[in-house]
């Protein structure tokens, strides 16, 4: 399921995502938080790195915790998710890390 960020809006995910469900998510949140460089249509996948592929710097990644609250709630908390990574474990970052957190963390979510 492809959706708008636009769509997305207000909307806090019930059910557990699958992988590809997530993907599509996350690259939607992800677009509107390259808009802004001019960077909306670049290609995203699992194997995606935020640093050297999608160039974001540490406020992007602020911008992203924000967007990834709003869209699935307090069960997904991207602040944590990096607070325990050293600095090149933050920079190795994939889009892939990301979607297996958001899918383990509301599998877990919804079975407590």
């Amino acid at each position: 399921m492809t959706t708008e960020l636009t769509e997305l809006e207000g909307t806090v995910r019930l059910a557990a995502p699958d992988e590809a469900t997530a993907l599509a998510d996350i690259s939607a949140i992800l677009r509107t938080v390259l808009e802004e460089y001019g960077l909306d249509d670049a290609e995203i996948t699992l194997e995606t790195s935020f640093h050297d592929d999608l160039e974001l710097e540490s406020i992007d990644l602020v911008t992203l915790s924000a967007q990834l609250r709003e869209f699935y709630g307090e069960r997904v908390n991207f602040a944590a998710f990096i607070a325990d990574r050293g600095l090149e474990e933050i920079i190795a970052l994939t889009v892939g890390d990301l979607v297996g957190y958001v899918v383990g963390s509301l599998a877990v979510a919804e079975v407590g």
